[in-house]
């Protein structure tokens, strides 16, 4: 079989190279606590787009920083007991998508969530300074300022605020939430398990954010890491912070967070992907510690995976 990255035995055991932070858990412990210093106020609004089988509602809260940050919600009509819910996240530069695709999990007696990133191709804000919206070059956000002030810490503190929300909703089983997303989304599907350890399942797909020095080295720095490569070119062209800029990288690495997770894990690698190289899907993955099983795809890279999204629905439904 053609490779792109290490045998498959290398990649089970494969523990990631780029630096975690000494103060990496005190950091987001931090985080953690700025998020839910923050009133969240919650605002429901009906959709135009209705149906028989779904109430639709465009879903408005404040997240860290002062940014509305908006999610779709579907939740299924004249269903009296509380009833499972998943949390969907988008790929990069993308958004929450149509009504539409949110339907099959509400006639299966689901709520939905599907949230927009901050500043990408949705309607969340980024308060970065200047109202409105920045679409990319979210990676290097805050590189030469405060950790604290990156941009996918706060986006990553999205996510797990609006998994919170879910929880708390009067229509849903607490005991049931989940989430999912591939590339970005799935990245976001384990920062939201990581940060909000009461999501019971999720399952992420091929996800992008983890160990950003192996994507360096592979030169793969190309197409979703493009920024990391405009960044050492505008800023750094004699990689004399090469170690600085990658350490600080650490914080938002998703490797690092992934022993945070509590519920079960179904995760999704192609094994020719050469846009999130598997190696790095692995490095988080090798570091999960809760219940985990890998669906691999030998011949597949950063594309759709032909029954992926049958095999969540049916992991979802227990």
């Amino acid at each position: 079989m053609p490779l792109v990255d290490m045998p498959l035995e290398k990649l089970k055991e494969y523990q990631g190279i780029n630096p975690r932070p000494a103060d990496f858990d005190v950091y987001w412990d931090r985080a953690i606590a700025e998020m839910r210093a923050v009133d969240p106020q919650v605002e429901l609004i009906p959709s135009e787009f209705q149906t028989p089988q779904a109430e639709c509602f465009d879903l408005y809260f404040t997240g860290v920083r002062g940014a509305r940050i908006h999610a779709k919600y579907v939740r299924p009509r004249n269903v009296n007991e509380p009833h499972p819910a998943v949390v969907l996240f988008h790929g990069y530069t993308g958004n929450a998508g149509d009504w539409n695709d949110k339907l099959a999990y509400a006639s299966l007696g689901f709520s939905v969530l599907a949230m927009d990133c901050r500043g990408q191709g949705g309607s969340s804000e980024d308060t970065g300074g200047v109202k409105g919206t920045t679409h990319q070059g979210h990676i290097i956000r805050g590189l030469d300022d405060h950790p604290d002030n990156l941009l996918f810490r706060h986006i990553y503190l999205d996510t797990a605020q609006l998994a919170g929300i879910a929880l708390e909703l009067p229509e849903v089983d607490p005991e049931r939430v989940y989430a999912a997303g591939g590339s970005q989304g799935g990245a976001l599907t384990i920062a939201c398990a990581a940060l909000e350890p009461r999501v019971k399942k999720l399952a992420p797909v091929f996800p992008f954010l983890c160990d950003y020095k192996r994507t360096w080295e592979m030169d793969l720095a190309k197409d979703a890491y493009q920024e990391l490569r405009t960044f050492f070119r505008h800023f750094d062209p004699l990689h004399e912070r090469e170690d600085e800029i990658f350490e600080k990288l650490g914080y938002i690495d998703l490797q690092y967070l992934a022993d945070r997770i509590r519920g079960d894990v179904l995760m999704f690698v192609g094994l020719m992907d050469t846009i999130c190289p598997p190696s790095t899907q692995f490095a988080a993955y090798n570091k999960m510690i809760a219940p985990k099983q890998v669906v691999i795809y030998p011949d597949f890279g950063h594309e759709h995976l032909p029954g992926s999204t049958d095999k969540t629905i049916q992991f979802f439904l227990g």
